[in-house]
């Protein structure tokens, strides 16, 4: 008997992996865990009946929410990471030696463990020295921060359940806080395609909007999200996403990256008509 994970991205829309082997499952108090291993996109980790990742495809997610800011803002050396308890999103991090320090908040440690053993190649940098793990509550974390972090990365799941906090005014007022007077904080904004998904993309654009003096979306295709089509928000107290972009002296790095380039960075802010009339009704 063949079997199959479905995610639905809309009321009337799922979509669906065949499933070699179901390798792990758990509920914590804070969700369900689900690690599958697939034919096509490799092993996938799902919490709560949503795809977070898939071993062929997390690379493009990764890349985009780690190298666009890291790319514009010249002086980055403390990293504030929330959620990302995969480990992918400090993979790519640590791949800067500029940077000393990178604190992980991450919600649930569940994630982390079933992450380590199962998905090693995303969690291969967690034991990283200059990455500390914090098994917290953001908001609360992050109330106890002032003018501490140059980057906040923002990589948590949709703004339901326990990660709903995460999208709210009071969030990114903290995470201004937080931040020195030229910081960056991106985030994931979800897909704009289906109503629902589009009318939370509104809603926590207009409170970023309303918190920081610089605030664009950029986008990202991503085979097994929502539509396959991703976005996320660049907000800073102080750089312009792409006119303070620093190819030359990013391309001088020598980072390989499989979907990032300077060149895809600054196409990425140029979006749809549709979509530019939905942000434009809220800013």
């Amino acid at each position: 008997m063949e079997m199959w994970f479905s995610e639905f991205h809309a009321p009337d829309v799922k979509h669906s992996l065949r499933v070699n082997k179901h390798l792990y499952s758990a509920k914590t108090e804070f969700q369900q865990i689900d690690i599958f291993d697939t034919p096509e996109f490799g092993r996938v980790l799902a919490l709560d009946g949503n795809v977070m990742l898939t071993e062929r495809d997390e690379f493009i997610y990764d890349e985009m929410i780690t190298h666009v800011p890291m790319s514009v803002h010249p002086y980055v050396r403390d990293i504030l990471v929330i959620g990302a308890g995969d480990g992918g999103v400090v993979k790519e991090l640590t791949r800067y030696k500029t940077i000393e320090r990178i604190d992980l908040v991450e919600m649930d440690p569940q994630v982390i463990e079933a992450c380590r053993i199962y998905l090693p190649e995303n969690a291969c940098r967690l034991d990283d020295e200059r990455v500390h793990i914090y098994f917290d509550n953001a908001l609360r974390f992050i109330r106890r921060c002032k003018n501490k972090y140059d980057l906040i990365i923002v990589d948590s799941t949709d703004p339901f359940g326990p990660y709903e906090g995460y999208f709210t005014r009071e969030f990114y007022g903290i995470c201004y806080n937080a931040l020195r007077e030229d910081g960056i904080m991106v985030n994931q904004q979800g897909s704009p395609f289906y109503k629902h998904d589009a009318e939370e993309l509104q809603r926590s654009h207009k409170r970023i909007v309303n918190t920081f003096p610089i605030s664009r979306v950029y986008q990202a295709h991503i085979p097994t999200y929502a539509a396959g089509y991703w976005l996320f928000g660049f907000a800073s107290k102080k750089y312009h996403p792409i006119d303070d972009l620093k190819a030359k002296e990013w391309t001088e790095l020598g980072l390989e990256t499989q979907y990032y380039t300077p060149r895809l960075h600054e196409g990425a802010f140029y979006l749809p008509k549709f979509l530019e009339r939905m942000l434009e009704e809220v800013e």
